[in-house]
């Protein structure tokens, strides 16, 4: 009720208001006797986000001089890692960028791109598995393999494959491009990037494309056509030449961490984490005369819940084996920024870190009878999940909803990318279930109605909280950490322990 109340203002990340959202969950956390994790002994680890945004006069030349025009031809991109960006390179396209080995993608084969700008199509290959096209589908994935193969850049082409995530629709660019993005700050008092020497420069319309390829301009669009995208062999253009300057304004913020300490001397030492978002959107545009986001569901339900597994833990008695690191992190709004930053920046090293239950989100509106478990089967998290939601009497369902690739936007993916094990649990969409998550999604989501008045069923809370309980503390108790099944795609991309 208080971090959902009209005076949180939304809690966005940054403003004042979330700052005392972070000192009551602060306080909740030394009430329910957790370890402070935070700096200078405190519960806040402070999050130095910075907010950027392209600056006015960014350019783009051909090799014959003549310019591609903003907004029509080409819509440019804030460089989050330089206050000026300048590159001069030729340009080959990559088809859709990726590699991934195990099943049997590799768009660089036979290609050298060192030196140069790759170009691509959005979109994942078909036939993926749901969590592994949502991985492919944006940029990072590809902006990692072009940075490996030594590439200084990556363009993106638009309007080549209908649109959908990570398949961008260039008006719909022209606009984002242009609006300031969040990340948090390095040293140099610039932007954090995975790939600061092979930044995302911009985007073509097909109009571009056409200037840029010229002759060979066809052959992309009729292969971005075929379902089963295929590379066209040997396209590479003369040099693309893209200046542009990025502006930076600081938006301090915090993310809250209290730990309860482990019992066992040998296992003390690892780590189960526990995390929920704090931040929403704020105040927005006004509907129906209502201008706050409060974001009841979206997440202070997450928040409310892990300061009740914090209340239960401590009140369990004896203490888990392991310890229990509770983490409400900041600008997952943003773009998972406050968790990417606690992964890079944990208070203890992060192989020390064996697992994360992510409470994002559960829709409490009506009784579920199954629950998703995003992730959860891709380790030996499967079992004990399983244990979990059968003493709840519900099964797990697999994703019922592949195509809004939830297993990327949330903040247990940024543990993946370290290589640990995680699961992100939901109440399914069986029974009630998918007319609830419809009304919600369609009505409240993001929206000033996701407040106190929704129809909330406590009870569902109750039963939630008990389900990502009995996870947690089967994790922290096991006498072996969890491990990836031998194989698993995300624990060999991101390298994490795996089974034999």
């Amino acid at each position: 009720m208080f971090l959902a109340s009209d005076a949180m203002k939304g809690r966005d990340a940054g403003s004042g208001e979330y700052d005392i959202a972070a000192a009551y969950v602060a306080a909740q956390f030394q009430a329910a006797g957790l370890t402070p994790m935070g700096a200078n002994g405190s519960y806040l680890q402070p999050v130095p986000l910075v907010a950027y945004k392209l600056a006015e006069g960014a350019r783009a030349a051909l090799a014959d001089g003549a310019a591609l025009e903003a907004g029509q031809d080409i819509a440019f991109a804030a460089n989050p890692a330089a206050k000026a960006t300048a590159v001069s390179a030729p340009v080959v396209f990559v088809g859709h960028g990726l590699e991934a080995p195990a099943f049997g993608i590799d768009d660089y084969a036979g290609l050298d791109v060192r030196g140069r700008i790759v170009a691509y199509i959005g979109g994942a290959p078909a036939g993926l598995p749901s969590e592994v096209a949502a991985t492919m589908g944006g940029p990072q994935e590809r902006l990692r393999a072009a940075a490996a193969h030594g590439a200084v850049g990556a363009i993106a082409l638009a309007d080549l494959r209908a649109a959908g995530r990570g398949s961008p629709a260039f008006a719909g660019v022209v606009t984002a491009q242009a609006s300031e993005r969040v990340t948090w700050a390095t040293p140099a008092g610039v932007g954090n990037s995975a790939t600061p020497a092979t930044p995302l420069l911009a985007t073509l319309s097909p109009a571009g494309g056409a200037k840029l390829f010229g002759k060979a301009w066809p052959a992309i669009v009729k292969a971005a056509a075929r379902k089963a995208l295929r590379r066209v062999p040997a396209v590479s253009v003369a040099p693309l030449t893209i200046t542009s300057a990025t502006t930076f304004r600081a938006m301090p913020s915090s993310n809250v961490v209290g730990m309860l300490p482990g019992s066992d001397p040998a296992l003390a030492g690892e780590m189960v984490v526990l995390s929920a978002h704090l931040d929403h959107v704020g105040v927005g545009k006004p509907v129906n005369g209502d201008a706050i986001y409060n974001g009841a569901m979206d997440d202070a339900v997450g928040i409310a819940t892990l300061i009740e597994e914090a209340r239960r833990f401590k009140a369990a008695g004896a203490a888990p084996k392991r310890s229990i690191l509770f983490l409400a992190v900041t600008a997952e709004e943003k773009g998972l920024v406050g968790s990417d930053y606690f992964v890079n920046h944990p208070p203890v090293p992060i192989d020390r870190i064996v697992a994360d239950v992510n409470l994002d989100m559960p829709i409490l509106t009506y009784r579920f009878e199954d629950m998703v478990a995003f992730g959860g089967d891709r380790s030996t998290l499967g079992p004990i999940i399983a244990r979990a939601t059968g003493a709840l009497g519900v099964a797990l369902s697999p994703d019922p909803i592949p195509e809004m690739s939830i297993f990327v936007r949330s903040d247990h993916y940024n543990f993946v990318r370290k290589g640990v094990p995680s699961v992100f649990l939901w109440p399914g969409l069986k029974g009630p279930g998918r007319a609830a998550f419809d009304t919600f999604m369609n009505n409240c989501y993001h929206r000033p109605c996701d407040d106190l008045n929704q129809p909330f069923l406590w009870g569902e809370g109750v039963r939630f909280l008990d389900a990502n309980y009995r996870i947690a503390r089967e994790i922290a108790d096991a006498p072996q950490r969890p491990v990836w099944n031998k194989g698993d795609y995300f624990g060999t991309l991101y390298k994490g322990p795996m089974a034999p």
